[in-house]
């Protein structure tokens, strides 16, 4: 009788660990079959798409890439660096892309090998890819939370630049600077910006002469910065005098790549609240108004969309980031075209009209304010870092991530019931 209790202890330890694996696996099999299929939506229109892709792997710091989109065929490629951001077609054909990449010995202040970030102009090539036939880079501390989401060609043959690593915008030319705004100027900045992901400035673009539109993600704020001037306009303007500036993260949260839709108007990847928003002022308050929201395309919702361009047909074109897709929705909201991305996008932009200033404003409306908070405390959080850390399927949801904390719980426990009676 004396090894009768050890043994039915050790075999309720070994069907605890049992049930545990068969839950987290059933789990994912039925999700997996009962997923709605994305990327395969398309309505025969003709359409070139150039994406940048930030990539995979651990922080997304692997096998970034640009490519260019035929319909939903790869025309070219171009691999072989850590990460690639905004991409934009030249008139010449080239494409100017932000970019990240390790291995370079010209360090600075930094130990060899160091990471260098900054642009790359690419050009196509009859083998599928592409050749860097210029570059301007500098060493960052980090790979992480430092580099050069955006760059623009002006005019004046400027480079139009956002630099994380410093916390400011300028032009560059011929390998010199020739203008800049310091984020420091408006924002209380820390002693070393260089050590701490302070503000992750990550797009401008030109919205009139001398007028640039500025993303500083980490303030929930974009800023109309006048060369010469400073900022002379805010959206998502700080409300609640405690001198910090930050704005309201229910109106923007982390956002990234706003569009200029003309005076008045601003289309917004809103990041970290999961949605598109199309923000039009109010003539009489002066404050920004959410007029349309999209959190969903072809049955899933969005999962940290990082892009929307307003289209010359009208449209609205989306990368939708950890979702891994690339959508094309209506005003309604409606799929009209879709592409799921091999790794994670950063920045979509359709052919040849690229990213305008100026584009159709959508009609506001009245429920535009009405916000689904899917947000679950812990789990909404831990199924971001294992969305950015192991890239899993799109329809593995908090549920999930609660399924598999319980899983790995009967499965610890009945192990150690089992070992423990041995």
């Amino acid at each position: 009788m004396t090894g009768v209790r050890p043994n039915a202890t050790r075999r309720t330890g070994a069907a605890l660990a049992a049930l545990g694996v068969v839950l987290l696996v059933s789990s994912l099999l039925v999700s997996a079959a009962l997923a709605p299929t994305v990327g395969t939506a398309d309505d025969d229109g003709a359409r070139q798409t150039l994406v940048g892709s930030q990539g995979g792997g651990p922080g997304l710091h692997e096998a970034g890439s640009v490519y260019l989109l035929d319909g939903k065929e790869t025309q070219w490629k171009a691999g072989g660096t850590d990460s690639y951001f905004d991409v934009t077609m030249l008139d010449n054909g080239s494409v100017l892309a932000g970019f990240m990449d390790s291995g370079y010995e010209d360090c600075g202040p930094y130990d060899a090998p160091c990471t260098h970030t900054g642009f790359r102009v690419l050009e196509p090539n009859e083998s599928g890819g592409a050749d860097i036939v210029s570059e301007y880079s500098f060493p960052v501390r980090t790979r992480a939370n430092s580099e050069v989401h955006d760059v623009e060609l002006l005019p004046s043959g400027e480079f139009l630049v956002t630099d994380m690593e410093h916390e400011r915008v300028y032009t560059v030319k011929g390998g010199e600077v020739t203008w800049q705004w310091n984020a420091s100027s408006r924002y209380e900045a820390p002693p070393d910006p260089t050590k701490a992901d302070w503000l992750h400035i990550n797009d401008v673009d030109v919205i009139s002469e001398d007028r640039y539109l500025v993303s500083v993600r980490n303030a929930h704020q974009l800023v109309v910065v006048e060369r010469g001037e400073g900022v002379v306009e805010v959206i998502n303007e700080d409300e609640d005098d405690d001198g910090d500036n930050f704005g309201d993260p229910e109106l923007l949260n982390q956002q990234h790549n706003p569009q200029w839709l003309g005076e008045g108007s601003v289309l917004v990847a809103d990041s970290h609240n999961d949605r598109i928003v199309e923000l039009h002022r109010n003539e009489s308050t002066g404050d920004w108004d959410v007029a349309w929201a999209l959190y969903e395309a072809e049955g899933v919702s969005f999962s940290w969309p990082r892009d929307a361009d307003r289209l010359e047909n009208g449209n609205t074109l989306v990368t939708d980031s950890l979702n891994q897709r690339v959508v094309e929705v209506n005003e309604s909201g409606a799929t009209v075209w879709s592409y799921k991305t091999p790794l994670v996008p950063y920045e979509a932009e359709r052919l040849p009209e690229g990213e305008t200033v100026g584009a159709t404003r959508y009609a506001a409306e009245d429920d535009a304010r009405v916000n689904p908070d899917r947000k679950v405390p812990v789990l909404s959080f831990l199924l971001v870092v294992l969305q950015t850390g192991l890239q899993v399927p799109f329809w593995f949801t908090e549920l999930h991530v609660g399924i598999t904390l319980v899983s790995l719980t009967m499965v610890l426990g009945g192990a150690i019931v089992a070992v423990r009676d041995r």
